[in-house]
């Protein structure tokens, strides 16, 4: 049963997880608070992770960063978009998921065809 409400909704553990980290988020300095919000809103627009590992990251990055009086762009750099595409480097993609699902599937039907 757990595995169609996984399927139909997703990890509950991920949406927790999620949720977490956007209350972390929320508890940041102004500054953060609006990177945060604009990086997130950049990475979902081009990237299509699949994964919220980033987004923990970022978060870990700027409480950090906060907590030593450090400004947002000191730790982005002025190319902010370069910075956030730096970060989901290497995640997988919804893109490379339906990719590969495709080449599986796929190659199972064809393989099962050709018997």
């Amino acid at each position: 049963m757990s595995n169609i409400i996984n399927t139909i909704l997703g990890s509950l553990d991920d949406k927790r997880d999620y949720k977490n980290n956007e209350t972390r988020a929320k508890t940041l300095p102004n500054e953060y608070r609006i990177a945060y919000k604009e990086i997130k809103h950049y990475i979902f627009q081009t990237s299509g992770i699949t994964d919220m590992k980033p987004l923990v990251v970022l978060v870990d990055m700027f409480e950090e960063a906060a907590a030593h009086n450090r400004q947002v762009l000191e730790i982005t750099g002025s190319d902010v978009a370069a910075f956030a595409d730096e970060l989901v480097r290497g995640e997988t993609s919804y893109h490379q998921k339906q990719r590969q699902k495709l080449n599986t599937s796929l190659s199972k039907k064809l393989g099962d065809a050709s018997k």
